[in-house]
């Protein structure tokens, strides 16, 4: 008998259904359905993710509740509720490789983005103001990459090729790292913002890492320095980030994730000189619907053939620390 699947989804269902539904009995669900239809689910594909729906929908009895969830998401934070973490027989698997290039990408963009002033470009053009000026340089900037997981060595590889001076910061540190060289544990990592002329944030978000660029860290980066968040909103205190900004200590700032999404039109961060605010958009391309469902169809596939699958959360940690686990 096939296993009952639950999709959850906001909008447009994920492509390649029929594929799934081969291998699956499955039924899909919007949010405001999920808790009639999760209950003796063997497994929840969830297409959305930064969502409450389900940590409330979750059975009150694990009996009912599903065996493995997939997350179509690198990060995982929304999933990392007690009922879900504390129970050995739920396994929590991401997809994990869909973001590493296309994050990589955009980060590269940004960096250019504010060396270059292209936003103020963009606002001349705009006023039709003919402003002839210099720009910075990215060769031999140093770079400072918080996470080392791997969306954080796709950043690192591609920010090294086109010369920039790159370290990372993690929980172990290490000199002898393939992608960043040094890697900065918690005692050093003072002294290399000291010396970063940009802050990449790509860490997950865990009890750890959560609120981890406070005041105080934000106080250690150089003067002058850009912070760039492609990680998670919560990583950051953005009211220590906008008391830094306003008072120039930093030269702007690059945020693709915020700690209230979307950001409230209030937020002072929209307007404020240096800033750039995009909507959660570093890792998507034209072609992530397809790359994410590719990674759901390869589990179920080793799902329904009793073989071990890829991209099993650590869920005490809250990220993938090894490729594969048994199903």
């Amino acid at each position: 008998m096939p296993d009952r699947l639950v999709v959850l989804y906001r909008g447009n269902r994920p492509p390649a259904t029929a594929l799934i539904e081969r291998l699956a009995d499955t039924v899909y669900a919007t949010e405001e359905e999920l808790p009639y239809l999760l209950p003796g689910a063997d497994i929840l594909m969830a297409w959305v993710t930064i969502t409450p729906a389900i940590r409330e929908a979750w059975p009150d009895n694990p009996e009912k509740a599903p065996r493995w969830v997939h997350a179509s998401s690198a990060g995982v934070d929304s999933f990392l509720f007690p009922a879900l973490v504390e129970d050995p027989g739920v396994m929590l698997t991401n997809a994990r490789g869909v973001y590493d290039q296309p994050a990589a990408e955009y980060v590269l963009g940004l960096i250019l983005a504010l060396a270059k002033d292209f936003p103020g470009t963009w606002e001349h053009q705009r006023r039709r103001e003919w402003r002839p000026r210099p720009s910075d340089g990215i060769t031999g900037r140093t770079v400072l990459v918080w996470g080392t997981g791997p969306i954080g060595r796709a950043i690192a590889r591609l920010l090294r090729a086109v010369g920039m001076r790159v370290c990372g910061a993690g929980r172990t540190a290490r000199t002898d790292d393939p992608d960043f060289g040094t890697v900065h544990g918690s005692a050093t990592v003072p002294a290399a913002l000291a010396k970063s002329d940009y802050v990449v944030l790509a860490a997950p978000l865990t009890q750890d890492t959560r609120g981890m660029v406070d005041a105080p860290v934000l106080a250690a980066m150089k003067p002058g320095a850009r912070l760039i968040n492609v990680g998670r909103g919560g990583l950051v205190d953005e009211e220590a980030l906008i008391d830094h900004l306003a008072a120039g200590r930093l030269a702007g700032a690059a945020l693709d994730v915020f700690g209230q999404e979307p950001l409230p039109v209030e937020s002072p961060l929209w307007d404020m000189p240096g800033v750039m605010v995009s909507p959660h958009t570093a890792g998507e391309t034209t072609n992530e619907r397809e790359a994410l469902v590719e990674v759901f169809l390869d589990n179920l596939t080793r799902h329904a053939e009793g073989r071990p699958l890829r991209n099993v959360v650590d869920k005490r940690r809250g990220y993938v620390t090894h490729g594969t686990h048994s199903a």
